[in-house]
């Protein structure tokens, strides 16, 4: 080994006297560094420290392969206590000391090789392929496979100015050109050299995204123009591009160009590329079963029956497989699963009505089943779809953001993580055990099983899941919006998640309301099952207490988090419409929307009936245009108000909406939708068909607000999917001739030949109704002669139903005095005067 002997040019400061004295090493001063370098000396190895490296003496010191250094060099030495670094090359300073680079895309030879010189200097290393000991990449471009290798392993990719920028601070003995500080603002930005275009987004939605190509280094043109490089597609949107692919373009979905951004990095089109969405089997039977037409009434019945069936089959959940009923089942989990939404079925069903025989081509039908399990079953349905969406949350945002080894580091701070999801994971458990006993309870069901039991068994559990979520909603809703305009990562990363199927495009705070809806529709569902249960049955007392319950978790929800002004518009629904329910009035109902329609069909209500759909948050109130005048209400005040100028048709529950039929606008049918509908009591699906009256109302907004809301009712993700394009005319449904003279007179024959056959009949009451009104007024030895006598009758007698239709109605008259007394409070009578009032 050989000591040293340093050489100093002249211009030498103080400081740098001083450390080479700290480092005990030999020095001396020269203004002619030549005379040193082209002697030899056995006893001392020359290290010269130059100040220039542009310099004639460089130049000359360089060509002889003698030791060069920077002062930086001595001064960094003398700060750690160490010898002067040894290094092969000139070495100025220690500003990428330990740094390997690697370059790509770069052409021009002479401005690389002036960057491998400069890297060379600072202490930095050059390795020719791209390899794990690479701590960075120039890149010139975004493409290539060293640039793909670096993004997969989350090594920082930099342009040349980092370098250029590093070397102007080559005079800093602590700086460091690693720093994470430093080197963030020379990120190669993901869409450099990236011309893109957008096809199928809104115009916010594109301007948004242009903003972001601009920011991210890119650029952007219209679709179709030759010099784009990227074309990305809202695929939900698209179904036909606008021109034939081309192999100097990549067609990509949106996903790409939001995970771009969430990388840092340009993402690989190749897992991304657009494909041509393919319409679903049942879909394209369902337009087939649609474009067939059939002279014959009762096959065009049969038909439409079948498509409704077909159109709302992917709508329907079946988790298990329906098995055959036992002998000594009553009732069975397969056939209520099965029961409505094949063309089979329904086949079957009118099959059984016509005659007893099945026919040929029908499957074997299961037996009807009650209103009790048919809402059951929609419980578990609407538990297991909200069971899918906290899933959702927690798979698809919570544990990816948790996630250690983030490319680009940590989206979110831990903080933040804690205020937007909260006690997710709690009521994520709690109804996941919810689901399963629900899904026992279906598996072996009986009239008897108790479903109020199974939430009374984890009432404990929602009181502490809940309130902590519900009650800081807002906090965690303005948590979102703040990071998202603050941090583009997670802007980007809520963007990608919103675009998946799981997430039905929903956004992450539209998610995050579902537990605040879910209590009150569970106590509406419990409350309809209760309603639906026989007085004898033990669970209708269970389920008052599992109502009460939930009740109970939703007082500790604070007052304040709930919206007023909606709730406030029920109150003038109520009093516009003539009949309507009393239990429409709920602390959580709000009302969303009101549309005012024609009816087209004969249900809900006469075709040409004036209909006003009034669209909560959790149910539609239908109701329709009085035909006269009645008096005005006083108070007994002396207040006077004007009277209803509308009759309540039905309140349905929008979890009873199976489909939204978007009726495409032709000759004979304008401006029109409608509604396929399957009521508990309903063994098939019902279609209520409507045009829209109002001008302003614009169709396709209120057709989505409705999907959303029944989506959000039913707790599924995708609304889009319940909304289905139809021609009008294979469902039998026109707007033609709705003004005209001879439609009115036709209308007003058939309502008035209604009234006629209603005053006249004594059949107008179902059977079903008068017999249990019969048995609940009767005498225990009544009903005995009334069983023994269907026994004798059969069932397709009538003799016994019309003898106790002549007993009712003159017991009826008899008590014609409790109608009287009960005007004032309609509340009040009895079950059977109530039944022929």
């Amino acid at each position: 080994s050989f000591n040293t002997l340093t050489v100093i040019s002249q211009n030498v400061s103080e400081s740098l006297v001083s450390s080479l004295i700290d480092i005990n090493t030999p020095f001396m001063i020269t203004d002619n560094v030549q005379e040193f370098a082209d002697g030899e000396n056995a006893n001392f190895e020359s290290v010269f420290v130059l100040s220039d490296f542009d310099s004639a003496a460089y130049s000359y010191l360089y060509k002889r392969e003698n030791r060069v250094v920077g002062p930086p060099v001595v001064l960094y030495c003398a700060t750690k206590g160490e010898p002067l670094q040894f290094s092969c090359r000139p070495l100025y300073c220690t500003t990428m000391l330990n740094l390997s680079l690697c370059f790509t895309g770069f052409r021009n030879k002479e401005e690389m090789k002036n960057l491998v010189n400069l890297v060379h200097h600072m202490g930095g290393t050059i390795r020719k392929d791209f390899s794990t000991k690479v701590t960075h990449l120039i890149a010139y471009s975004t493409r290539g496979e060293k640039y793909r290798l670096a993004v997969c392993m989350g090594t920082p990719i930099l342009t040349p100015s980092w370098i250029h920028k590093a070397w102007e601070r080559r005079d800093d003995v602590l700086f460091h050109a690693g720093d994470e500080a430093f080197r963030t603002e020379f990120k190669v930005p993901p869409f450099q050299d990236c011309v893109l275009s957008f096809l199928g987004f809104s115009e916010e939605e594109k301007s948004n995204m242009e903003e972001r190509t601009l920011k991210h280094g890119g650029r952007h043109l219209e679709v179709g123009d030759e010099r784009c490089t990227h074309m990305v597609v809202e695929e939900n949107s698209v179904k036909e591009l606008p021109f034939s692919s081309s192999n100097n373009i990549f067609i990509v979905k949106q996903e790409w160009f939001w995970g771009s951004i969430q990388m840092d990095a340009r993402a690989g089109e190749s897992i991304y590329l657009y494909e041509k969405p393919n319409d679903s089997p049942a879909m394209k039977k369902a337009v087939s079963l649609l474009s067939l037409t059939t002279p014959n009434s009762n096959r065009k019945r049969r038909r439409l029956r079948d498509t409704l069936a077909q159109l709302t089959k992917e709508t329907e959940i079946s988790p298990f497989p329906p098995p055959r009923k036992r002998p000594s089942a009553e009732h069975s989990i397969g056939s209520l699963l099965d029961i409505s939404n094949t063309p089979e079925t329904c086949k079957t069903l009118t099959g059984m009505r016509k005659s007893s025989k099945p026919s040929k081509s029908s499957t074997p039908a299961h037996s009807k089943q009650s209103a009790r399990w048919q809402v059951s079953k929609e419980l578990y349905q609407t538990e297991s779809n909200y069971v899918d969406i906290l899933s959702t949350v927690l798979q698809l945002f919570k544990l990816p953001l948790e996630k250690e080894g983030q490319v680009g580091g940590p989206i979110l701070a831990q903080e933040e993580m804690k205020t937007i999801f909260g006690s997710i994971p709690d009521i994520y458990d709690v109804h996941t055990r919810i689901k399963s006993d629900l899904e026992d309870l279906l598996r072996d069901w009986t009239e008897n099983r108790s479903v109020g039991n199974v939430f009374l068994k984890y009432s404990k559990e929602l009181v502490r899941a809940y309130p902590p979520f519900v009650n800081f909603f807002e906090m965690s809703k303005e948590t979102i919006v703040r990071c998202e305009k603050s941090k583009p990562r997670f802007h980007a990363f809520l963007k990608i998640n919103q675009a998946k199927p799981e997430c039905g495009r929903q956004t992450l705070v539209e998610l995050l309301i579902r537990p605040v809806q879910r209590l009150p529709s569970v106590a509406l569902l419990l409350s309809d099952i209760k309603k639906h249960t026989s007085d004898d049955n033990p669970d209708k007392i269970t389920l008052e207490k599992a109502i009460e319950s939930l009740k109970e978790v939703m007082t500790h929800i604070n007052e304040d988090k709930r919206k007023t002004e909606g709730q406030k518009q029920i109150f003038d629904v109520v009093y516009e419409v003539d009949g309507c329910p009393a239990n429409l009035l709920s602390s959580h109902r709000s009302l969303v929307y009101r549309v005012e329609t024609i009816a087209l069909g004969d249900q809900p209500c006469d075709r040409g009936e004036n209909v006003t759909l009034f669209l909560f948050n959790d149910c539609l109130e239908i109701a329709r245009k009085r035909h006269k005048v009645i008096n005005t209400f006083k108070s007994p005040l002396g207040q006077t108000r004007p009277p209803p100028p509308l009759k309540h048709i039905t309140l349905m529950p929008l979890s009873q909406i199976r489909r939204v039929l978007d009726l495409q606008d032709t000759d004979d049918c304008v401006n029109a939708f409608a509604l396929v509908v399957r009521p508990p009591t309903e063994q098939e699906n019902l279609l209520f068909s409507f045009q829209l009256a109002a001008e302003e109302t614009v169709k396709n907004t209120w057709l989505r607000t409705l999907c959303r809301h029944v989506a959000n009712t039913i707790c599924r993700a995708d609304a889009e999917d319940l909304i289905q394009c139809t021609d009008p005319d294979s469902l039998q449904v026109s707007t033609k001739d709705m003004d005209s003279t001879l439609s009115k007179a036709s209308r007003a024959i058939k309502k008035t030949s209604k009234k006629v056959t209603r005053a006249f009949s004594f059949t107008k009451t179902p059977k079903r109704v008068i017999q249990r009104a019969f048995m609940a007024n009767s005498t225990p030895d009544e009903k005995s002669q009334m069983l023994s006598s269907e026994n004798r009758l059969g069932s397709s007698s009538t003799l016994a139903v019309s003898s106790a239709t002549s007993w009712f109605v003159s017991r009826t008259r008899k008590q014609s005095h409790v109608k009287h007394r009960c005007t004032v409070c309609p509340a009040a009578p009895e079950t059977a005067v109530d039944l022929f009032t």
